[in-house]
């Protein structure tokens, strides 16, 4: 081969290795005007697209971004709002008729903004659901990513029975039409209707909300309720060292629906996200990189690098001026304490202990040991966020290793 040819065949594998190696910011719980968001679908994908997001996935209410849909402005001073700054940003799209004295503005579908605002590995659009259902007066949602048909929910009066129903029928959607798509469970503590004990049982389920940016959702939990984090422990123990169940990943979302009045009792954009380690910026590699849990969820912690391997994590933090950081291998052991007065309980002692020192710097390593169930890591800054509850700290979570 010559010089030339050697040079040409170096370069072709250093582009290849750095598309294997990049990382895409997205959100996948959004809504919009479709359901109960307070902004046209443009201008919520416009505000991703320039705040450097690389995916969005508006998963508005039991509903797909398709057909005529409508919306009446009325009287309502956030919607006049939206449609004053809708017509002076896209002047020539908007689309209005009069229904007596009420304004009326058509929704642009999902395929139209695909066509306005993806750009080959730059933007992309991943069509999505809010599966809202109810078990018992209880809200249970599950959002479904990267769906092909409109779900309807399946109601109940068992919360496990309709969480198991409703990703059924995504995994049966994605068994009939071949399309890589997953379900992942919305903020556990909303109303407090999912506990660990339904969700450590449910089946073909590998992702739940660790961090939902909506004020209503308690991820911190409270007296009565562990935190989503907690439950995640509780859930891996379970599910890994009991249940013989698959491994259960935290994500981090925004859960946008308001747009217009930033604040912490409003459920705004840029709170929550996922950054994903996948070849190319299409679908199938988003869904395929997070299934085999190549991604982290962060609030506003960026990482420099991360490898995970059966038994080793490790990571290296991308540090900001001024910031400190705490990174924490957190874990159960083998031998957890699964009773609590000899009754099976969910929070048994041991789930979720320090399985190392903390360390305070940028880089960290943990390697499983033989009485490891599984480790995962959690990184705690000193940065107050800008946009979050009153005191929250940047945060991210790396997913978990877990032995066999």
């Amino acid at each position: 081969m010559t010089r030339l040819g050697i040079t040409l065949l170096l370069l072709i594998c250093a582009v290849q290795l750095n598309a294997a190696d990049k990382w895409w910011k997205g959100n996948l719980h959004t809504h919009t005007f479709w359901s109960d968001g307070d902004d046209f679908p443009e201008m919520a994908t416009k505000w991703y697209k320039e705040t450097g997001y690389h995916f969005l996935a508006i998963s508005d209410h039991n509903i797909l971004l398709e057909g005529d849909k409508w919306i009446s402005i009325g009287t309502n001073a956030t919607r006049k709002l939206a449609l004053e700054k809708y017509r002076a940003t896209y002047p020539q799209d908007v689309l209005v008729r009069t229904n007596g004295t009420n304004i009326q503005v058509r929704l642009a579908t999902l395929t139209e903004l695909k066509k306005r605002f993806e750009a080959r590995n730059r933007f992309l659009l991943i069509p999505s659901e809010e599966i809202s259902a109810e078990a018992d007066k209880k809200p249970i949602h599950i959002n479904a990513t990267n769906l092909r048909d409109h779900i309807k929910p399946r109601h109940g009066t068992n919360v496990l029975d309709v969480m198991q129903m409703n990703i059924d029928a995504v995994l049966a959607q994605r068994q009939r039409t071949g399309q890589p798509m997953f379900p992942h469970l919305n903020h556990p503590n909303f109303h407090f209707a999912v506990s660990a004990e339904d969700l450590m049982r449910v089946e073909g389920e590998k992702f739940f909300e660790v961090y939902n940016g909506h004020p209503a959702v308690f991820n911190e939990g409270d007296e009565k309720h562990p935190s989503t984090e907690r439950m995640w422990d509780m859930v891996l123990a379970w599910r890994l060292g009991v249940l013989n169940l698959e491994v259960m990943y935290g994500v981090a979302v925004d859960d946008t629906h308001n747009y217009h009045h930033a604040g912490f009792k409003n459920a705004n954009p840029g709170r929550g996200w996922v950054m994903v380690r996948a070849k190319r910026l299409t679908p199938e590699h988003i869904v395929h990189a997070m299934e085999a849990g190549d991604f982290y969820a962060s609030t506003g912690v960026r990482l420099k690098k991360m490898k995970r391997s059966a038994n080793t994590v490790s990571l290296e933090i991308d540090p900001e001026p001024g910031v400190s950081y705490t990174i924490s291998f957190i874990g159960t052991k083998r031998d957890f304490v699964k009773t609590v007065n000899g009754k099976a309980e969910a929070d048994g002692s041991r789930i979720g202990e320090l399985l190392a020192p903390e360390i305070k710097g940028t880089k960290a390593k943990y390697r499983l040991g033989k009485d490891d169930l599984y480790a995962r890591a959690v990184v705690v800054s000193s940065k107050v966020k800008t946009n979050g509850q009153p005191e929250e700290v940047e945060k991210a979570w790396v997913q978990p290793i877990f032995s066999k």
